[in-house]
């Protein structure tokens, strides 16, 4: 029987622990080459010493032990909030602003290379601006020109932090806050102008109600006279056709009795008769105390005569 080397299982062994290192080796080397970066970032590769590119979204390939991701910047808008920030106004007035500034990074290198703390270099830009801005009004304006300073701040912040690699969105005032005493007499002259304005309202409203009532009464007024007009015309109407057809009576009456009495031959005589017969049932009533015998009463009698003589 022959014996085996004791050399080779050394060698065999030797060589599977070299072919486990290289094996080894290669999966390190893949993965320190393979990246994959999400959607909405970005990565700076920098080999030893120098910028190389910027990683886009997606799987990507690394020299392995060479290239090397120094940041990974987020490309989404982002929003940070300011401390409140002491100002003074143009009228010495001392007030606190709270500031929010909405921004994106459009240039991953820029802002990796060119500022080392963007956060601090934008609010410091920001608190510089606003002094500037609200120094230059008084407090009256400065709280009712939010939009006008809005405007102001994002101009400056966005040229300056432009070549930095920021791209300022907007920048918002949350809050303007004057000292307490102010704040206090402020409230006392929006009371005043409340009430000022209620009393404004209430007496245009009364006087309103006043010219509406007036209105009323003088059409009212006009109405019940032209309606008394109407009724005083048609009352005078139907007194004129009632006299009309009372006069159109009497006067066929007339010609009936003045016919009656042509055609019994009745004259004067007979006509003065009648009329002294009729005096006693004139003189006739409880009510009569004195009776005044009239003037006709003689020329009835004359006539009476004459008819006498006559016959």
């Amino acid at each position: 029987m022959q014996s085996i080397p004791v050399e080779l299982p050394l060698a065999i062994g030797a060589g599977v622990t070299a072919l486990l290192a290289v094996v080894i080796l290669v999966l390190v080397a893949l993965a320190q080459s393979v990246r994959i970066v999400q959607q909405g970032r970005a990565g700076v590769v920098e080999p030893p010493g120098r910028y190389n590119r910027t990683l886009e979204p997606g799987l990507s390939m690394l020299l392995p032990f060479i290239d090397k991701v120094v940041d990974r910047i987020d490309l989404r808008e982002q929003v940070e909030s300011f401390a409140p920030q002491a100002v003074i106004t143009s009228d010495n007035v001392n007030v606190h602003i709270d500031t929010v500034v909405f921004y994106t990074i459009i240039d991953p290198k820029a802002i990796t290379y060119e500022v080392k703390d963007p956060i601090r270099a934008i609010e410091q830009l920001a608190i510089t601006t606003l002094r500037n801005s609200i120094g230059s009004i008084d407090l009256e304006r400065a709280l009712t020109s939010r939009d006008t300073i809005n405007t102001q701040l994002r101009t400056v912040l966005d040229e300056a932090t432009g070549r930095w690699g920021i791209r300022v969105n907007r920048i918002e005032i949350k809050a303007i806050d004057p000292p307490p005493s102010i704040q206090e007499a402020m409230d006392k002259q929006l009371r005043a102008d409340r009430d000022k304005r209620a009393a404004i309202l209430n007496a245009e409203g009364a006087k309103a109600s006043a010219i509406l009532l007036a209105e009323g009464d003088s059409k009212s007024t006009v109405i019940r006279a032209e309606a008394a007009k109407q009724a005083a015309i048609l009352e005078a109407e139907g007194e004129r056709v009632a006299l009309t057809q009372v006069a159109a009576g009497q006067g066929v009456a007339v010609e009936t009795v003045f016919a009656s009495l042509h055609g019994a031959k009745i004259d004067e005589g007979v006509l003065s008769y009648l009329y002294l017969e009729m005096l006693p049932k004139l003189a006739d009533g409880q009510a009569n105390k004195l009776f005044v015998i009239p003037q006709e009463f003689t020329e009835a009698l004359g006539r009476l005569g004459e008819s006498v003589g006559r016959r």
